[in-house]
């Protein structure tokens, strides 16, 4: 009868995975533990506090923000959380049933990012970081039980000389932007990143005033889409079917501030732009079958924006499923919070508002960059 019990258990716990916002505090004062705090996304949207976990050590206030410090995994029988301690390069996994730190690894010697952070992107079966201090990309395979074992690194670089900046992984690609406004993509069939030989400027760099940072891809792998530091708010698009990076199709708006963080929605409607500097989300419809953007949303000015905090940063979604509900975004300030938007688009109309009780103070960070959710969208 205890072995019946303990099989159901097991059986409802697979069946009903944890639902969590989690942040990566990065923690930066000398050789001080770093953390991830874990909150529980409930029914209504709304995020309770449920614990703090102990990583590695010393992470960095500040840096590039759509570097993604931490990240979900819910494949292969692991479900597991990544994150990087940016000054030390390690790199840390959390099981996410147990909130407990089981696995860590290091790239080379001098792979860490101290001067503006460590991303991180995966697939089912290998993790990788992109080292700003020395402008690599570390290739990690992901171990059973959320461990981490180093394959090896490569150089890499702009065209005008820039470090990586924003990173996204599907299946065998991987798109990088350098901060610089040049962009590439690398196959991973060997595992390592091999340059697929398109480094190129994008098209919205050429204004002198923008340049693409964060990255994202469509779950059919057919586009690569931009978001861009700029005066306005500017999303770029390159049509990756081929294998290879092509020309970007720039969209822009003057409604707000820089996109330096953007995310699609789980059902491609949407893509959700972090107006960095204009403290403002703004949405976007999407059309996934030919990669066109056209004028959506844009929220409000969030709440305790000068008073509380500098800058929005990365974004989350409540749900990962429909145009995920409620975006969450990581608010850059000492202590920082996150802010919960309410979402509702229908018939190519949409609107957004900060929901009540926004935002959510996280106790154990200063200067919040990025955050993910549990169990992540689906690509």
């Amino acid at each position: 009868m205890l072995v019946e019990l303990c099989l159901l258990c097991t059986v409802a716990t697979a069946a009903n995975p944890p639902h969590y916002l989690i942040t990566n505090d990065d923690a930066s004062a000398n050789f001080f533990p770093n953390s991830l705090t874990f909150y529980t996304i409930e029914a209504n949207g709304q995020l309770t506090l449920k614990q703090q976990v102990m990583i590695g050590v010393t992470g960095a206030e500040g840096g590039y923000f759509p570097a993604n410090r931490v990240v979900a995994l819910n494949a292969g029988g692991n479900q597991c959380v990544f994150a990087s301690d940016a000054a030390t390069g390690e790199i840390d996994g959390v099981d996410v049933n147990t909130l407990t730190l089981l696995g860590h690894a290091n790239g080379s010697s001098g792979d860490t990012g101290f001067s503006n952070g460590v991303g991180l992107a995966l697939n089912a079966q290998y993790l990788y970081a992109s080292f700003t201090d020395s402008s690599t990309i570390g290739t990690f395979q992901i171990e059973p039980s959320c461990g981490l074992s180093f394959v090896g690194d490569v150089k890499v670089g702009g065209l005008q000389g820039g470090i990586i900046d924003g990173m996204a992984v599907h299946g065998n690609m991987l798109v990088a932007t350098y901060g610089d406004g040049s962009i590439e993509s690398f196959s991973l069939a060997s595992v390592t990143p091999v340059s697929n030989g398109d480094r190129q400027n994008s098209t919205g760099s050429g204004s002198g005033s923008s340049y693409p940072t964060a990255v994202d891809i469509t779950q059919d792998g057919r586009f690569a889409l931009f978001g861009d530091t700029s005066t306005l708010t500017m999303i770029e698009v390159s049509d990756i079917s081929s294998g290879k990076l092509t020309k970007t199709v720039v969209y822009q708006s003057t409604t707000s501030i820089n996109s330096s963080n953007i995310m699609l929605s789980p059902d491609e409607t949407l893509l959700y732009i972090s107006n960095t500097q204009g403290d403002r989300i703004t949405a976007a419809f999407f059309d996934s079958a030919n990669g066109t953007l056209t004028k959506g949303c844009v929220s409000n000015l969030l709440k305790g924006y000068s008073s509380a905090w500098s800058y929005l940063a990365g974004l989350g979604l409540a749900s990962q499923t429909g145009n995920g509900r409620r975006v969450y975004v990581a608010e850059f300030g000492s202590p920082s919070s996150i802010a919960e938007i309410r979402v509702n688009a229908s018939n190519g109309k949409c609107s957004m508002a900060e929901a009540t009780g926004s935002p959510m103070g996280d106790p154990n960070s200063n200067w919040l960059l990025s955050i993910a959710t549990f169990p992540p969208r689906s690509f």
